[in-house]
């Protein structure tokens, strides 16, 4: 295991130039373009080479030191480009895929905030997207470079940049779960130690094999799973989002046809595989070389790991690969995990005691109890520290508070924010000690590792009981089927002066014939049935929030399929939610739907 607290490389172009000069046949990349047969691959040679060719062409229009919109869909050419971009010294800024019907609002706020005066992107897009792109000022005042066009022998030309640990490479946007887009400032420094970081934690090498379908514009996709393995020379097949999306089983038929070690996701996608993979499927799956399952950026729930666990064993899968993990983008990725070898820990508490703030371990068996799942612990020189965020005192470890975290892995800021960067990454304890990072997520450390309880922003205070929004949307859900998992928002909203909570949830129209059938017993006419249905379903979902939470629901909304704010990396937007809902915005339900397919 790898302790050492310097990265063998100082950034990620010298790690890749070692690779093309020590192992140039090795295969680095593969991309499935129909997340199934069709693939193409780079080895580290030629991904040197490509890299180095877009890079010149930079170069040639002196553009160290300038952002770069990254405008691609899925595949080879996105990773090319912001390694580029890293060869150049220009600062990469990760995009969301062009809509080439119209701009992405996402895109122009980006491109508005980061300041950037260059876009790469393909010939193909650039052509779909030109004439409907002219009339948004925020991009079409741009350069825009077609990185497909760049000649091969320009490599040639290409100079090595002068990169130092605190030089910038790259705008990672946060999600917007709680705010809108912020710059990540990440350096090159903290890209390499974060990637070392990584590489002690799931102790992993060159020999590893990664499997990932998760976006290039999201920090867990882009740094944990595309160049987390290019640092470590190792190899990572790639796919598209959408074809996980439309086809959960493609993930886990490529794992088990590249037989790769390491790959993962967040909590929605083991229980969309548990939902959505047939019997059939499943029957030419084997997970026996899964070495390494790792889950975040979401609420880790053991049931999901259960239910995972359970469903693919008899596939080769093992309980033990699971890696809870915790991670956001302004410590670059990575921040906790625990050792490759140990299978997932849990504890259990009084959910009572935690509406106080207060830890009380229990027995899982305990009616009641509410069972977390371990997320690791720090690692090298970084320091994970629980705070009151009021007293900004260190919590003692029978109390939750707001984890702090500092160390080499941490971002340089927000772009063009000093006010907002001061306040998140500037934190000092009441001893003076710090600067620290505040993540705005709240936990509390239980034999030595780090545990999630909710956001700090998305807590909700009721007769001063602290409640945590995603039990109260998990119960929902568990308690009603005609809800879309993982589709739910549950916010305060005040009331003559009192805080009152609602739920937002989205109908999962594949349940509704189930329970038409159900209320055919009892009833005649359409009509009728379906407005039962609606109101079975709100009834249910207040009992079991009166029962598992001693809370009323002031108002329930039950929207169409496809319509709960969603970060561009899935997280629920509560705060946006609640804004739609106090303004009329929300895309309410109703009988009509039903003749409108849900959204995959």
């Amino acid at each position: 295991m790898l302790t050492d607290s310097k990265p063998p490389f100082s950034n990620l172009v010298e790690s890749l130039r070692w690779r093309a000069l020590n192992q140039p046949y090795r295969r680095a990349i593969t991309y499935l373009e129909d997340g199934e047969s069709r693939a193409e691959s780079l080895t580290y040679e030629e991904l040197d080479w490509q890299a180095r060719a877009i890079a010149a062409m930079l170069q040639r229009r002196n553009a160290a030191g300038e952002r770069a919109i990254l405008l691609f869909f899925p595949g080879l050419e996105y990773v090319t480009a912001i390694l580029g971009c890293f060869y150049a010294g220009v600062v990469a800024v990760p995009a969301f895929p062009p809509r080439l019907n119209r701009p992405s609002l996402r895109i122009k706020a980006i491109a508005a905030d980061a300041q950037a005066s260059l876009v790469l992107t393909t010939t193909p897009i650039l052509e779909s997207m030109s004439e409907r792109y002219s009339q948004t000022p925020e991009l079409s005042g741009m350069n825009y470079l077609t990185t497909d066009e760049a000649p091969d022998d320009l490599a040639e030309d290409w100079q090595k940049p002068a990169l130092a640990g605190d030089t910038l490479a790259m705008l990672q946007y946060t999600s917007g779960s709680t705010s809108a887009p912020k710059g990540v400032m990440v350096s090159h420094g903290n890209l390499a130690h974060n990637l070392h970081m990584l590489q002690c934690a799931l102790a992993d090498d060159e020999q590893s094999t990664f499997m990932t379908w998760l976006p290039l514009y999201h920090d867990m996709g882009l740094i944990g799973t595309i160049l987390k393995p290019l640092y470590i020379g190792a190899s990572v097949i790639t796919m598209s989002p959408t074809a996980f999306l439309q086809r959960p089983a493609l993930w886990l038929q490529a794992l088990s046809r590249y037989r790769a070690h390491i790959s993962g996701a967040p909590s929605f996608a083991y229980e969309l595989c548990v939902l959505k993979i047939t019997e059939t499927q499943k029957a030419s799956l084997d997970l026996s070389n899964w070495q390494l399952a790792f889950v975040g950026a979401e609420p880790v729930r053991a049931g999901t790991l259960e239910r995972f666990a359970t469903t693919f064993a008899p596939y080769g899968f093992r309980r033990e690969a699971f890696y809870p993990a915790y991670g956001l983008a302004e410590a670059t990725l990575f921040v906790s995990g625990g050792l490759d070898t140990n299978p997932p820990k849990t504890c259990a508490v009084v959910p009572a005691e935690l509406e106080q703030d207060r830890v009380v371990v229990c027995e899982p068996e305990e009616p009641g109890a509410a069972i977390h799942v371990l997320c690791g612990h720090s690692w090298l020189a970084e320091e994970i520290v629980i705070v009151d965020p009021i007293s900004r005192v260190p919590s003692p470890p029978d109390r939750i508070g707001e984890i702090w975290v500092s160390g080499p892995n941490v971002a340089q800021g927000y772009w063009n924010k000093p006010e907002e960067t001061a306040q998140t990454f500037g934190a000092h304890l009441v001893d003076g000690s710090g600067p620290y990072l505040r993540t705005g997520d709240l936990g509390f450390m239980h034999e030595g590792e780090l545990v999630i309880t909710g956001r700090l922003k998305d807590l909700i205070i009721i007769d001063g009981r602290n409640h945590y929004p995603q039990d109260i949307e998990l119960t929902v859900e568990q308690h009603c089927l005609m809800l879309r998992p993982g589709c739910s928002a549950a916010f305060s909203v005040d009331v003559a002066d009192e805080e009152r909570l609602v739920i937002v949830a989205e109908v999962d129209q594949h349940y509704r014939p189930l329970l038409r059938q159900q209320d055919a017993v009892t009833t005649n006419g359409s009509a009728t049935r379906r407005q039962l249905d609606r109101d079975a379903v709100v009834k249910a979902m207040r009992t079991a929030v009166a029962v598992h939470h001693d809370l009323e629901l002031y108002d329930v909304v039950l929207i169409r399929a496809g319509h709960i704010p969603k970060t561009s990396s899935g997280k629920i937007q509560r705060r946006t939610c609640r804004e739609h809902y106090l303004s009329g915005r929300l895309v309410v339900w109703s009988s009509e739907d039903e003749r409108t397919p849900s959204p995959a």
